[in-house]
């Protein structure tokens, strides 16, 4: 790893004037990026980088037009941050940009405990502003996105990964058969959600992370910060785990947003959920491969199951209404109280404990957030022990049923898929019961 503390002065001395390095720390967070605070001649800076060219292998576009994007994002009234400077090659440094620092929240728990009252409305009309951002002023090479070449690759990319998952499969045929009409291109953020916001005592105060921007649907972003991963567990206000999605949709066409189709929203809340599932299977083969070691890499691995759950509930009201209305399965019955010598469960919550009442408390910064996700594994592995049930079968994802496009309402075809339901052949029906078992835990 480069020197920072060496070469950070002579590129801020180019962009910003003399002054001098001082309380350069890395922030938690940033399994594909860096971010560096740091102080310089009084004021307050980022660094955001990637150490070398290898970590932005495979990515659309590079440091220097994401730096773009966020100037003319920032230039046309949205809470984005101030670039000062972009790296170069000759800085040593790898590839990445130097932003004034933003003083605010950005941890979703610290936000959502105590969240602004107007933060939802905050969060609508700043995506109305991004949408709004002429084409004139957006880097030409922001790619556009093709929705049906998009989901074929997450397709091919399930296949790849083993095509033995029904959940996913089941997803992957919804939006085949939902596939939304193109709509007219705006600037979507594409990763507009708790975790890339920051917030103070007087709402939305920054909005951060830009790699994954490009032109397209207007409700894939409306849609994504609802997910429920990205609610941290405030399954009670869908919009962003702070408010109501009436409220979160107001606020956005009331700043000149495009009218939102709910339907449309909902297309993209199944598509996202999809796109973070396979997405996690990535960055379990990633790990498994060698490519990438980090511990983070094995954990967000593991959280496929929570997606595939999500995906359960997102389509459950197109399921056959005697399935909707079947009681979980059983629990199984309560293990005995371990004798003797301590079991694998056991040594595991020991090791967990002792990361979090002795390492943890005397951890900083990225060391701090890196022992929060060992913990999170020890934990993974913990229920794990107990449940005795995977997520993968090859034999039903061939058998995942698929529903024609709806007709107009009020015709035959569209009578006939509402008294038929999702699937009349029950193959749902067996999937459903066997990721509620799967998942009875995470209830």
């Amino acid at each position: 790893m480069s020197d920072l503390s060496t070469l950070l002065p002579p590129f801020m001395t180019r962009v910003a004037g003399a002054g001098d390095l001082s309380n350069l720390t890395r922030l938690s967070g940033g399994a594909n990026m860096e971010s560096w605070a740091f102080e310089w001649g009084g004021g307050a800076y980022v660094l955001r980088r990637a150490p070398s060219a290898e970590y932005m292998e495979g990515r659309p576009y590079g440091h220097p037009v994401e730096a773009a994007l966020v100037r003319a994002a920032h230039a046309g009234g949205v809470k984005a941050p101030e670039v000062i400077g972009v790296l170069s090659d000759a800085d040593g440094m790898g590839t990445g940009y130097v932003m004034r620092r933003v003083i605010a929240e950005v941890s979703p728990a610290k936000i959502l405990a105590a969240a602004p009252r107007s933060l939802v409305a905050d969060l609508g009309r700043e995506l109305a502003l991004i949408h709004a951002l002429p084409r004139a002023a957006i880097p030409a090479e922001i790619p556009v996105m093709d929705t049906a070449a998009a989901l074929a690759e997450l397709k091919a990319r399930f296949l790849s990964y083993g095509g033995d998952r029904p959940a996913i499969a089941l997803a992957v045929k919804w939006c085949e058969d939902h596939l939304p009409e193109p709509a007219d291109p705006v600037l979507v953020h594409g990763d507009y959600r708790m975790g890339n916001v920051m917030v103070d005592a007087d709402g939305l105060a920054a909005v951060l992370d830009w790699e994954l921007a490009h032109l397209g649907d207007a409700h894939e972003d409306l849609a994504f910060g609802c997910m429920t991963v990205w609610r941290f567990g405030m399954l009670d206000k869908p919009a962003f785990g702070v408010g109501s999605l009436d409220d979160y949709f107001a606020a956005y066409e009331a700043a000149g947003g495009r009218p939102v189709d709910r339907d449309r929203f909902k297309y993209w809340l199944v598509y996202r959920t999809l796109w973070w599932a396979l997405g996690c299977l990535q960055m379990g083969q990633a790990w498994r491969s060698g490519a990438d070691t980090t511990v983070e890499r094995v954990v967000v691995g593991r959280r496929t199951a929570e997606q595939e759950l999500d995906i359960i509930r997102l389509l459950e009201d197109g399921a056959p209404a005697a399935e909707r209305a079947a009681p979980l399965p059983p629990s199984p019955a309560a293990a005995a109280a371990p004798v003797g010598e301590p079991t694998t469960q056991e040594m595991v919550q020991a090791v967990r404990d002792w990361l979090g009442e002795a390492i943890k408390p005397q951890a900083e910064g990225h060391g701090k957030f890196q022992v929060a996700v060992a913990m999170n594994a020890l934990g993974i592995v913990m229920r794990d022990l107990g449940a005795g049930v995977r997520a993968e079968d090859k034999a039903l994802v061939p058998n995942m049923p698929r529903s024609p496009r709806r007709g107009p309402p009020g015709t035959d075809r569209d009578k006939r898929e509402r008294d038929d339901g999702f699937c009349g052949s029950g193959r749902f029906a067996g999937l459903s019961g066997r990721t509620r078992r799967l998942h009875r835990s995470g209830d």
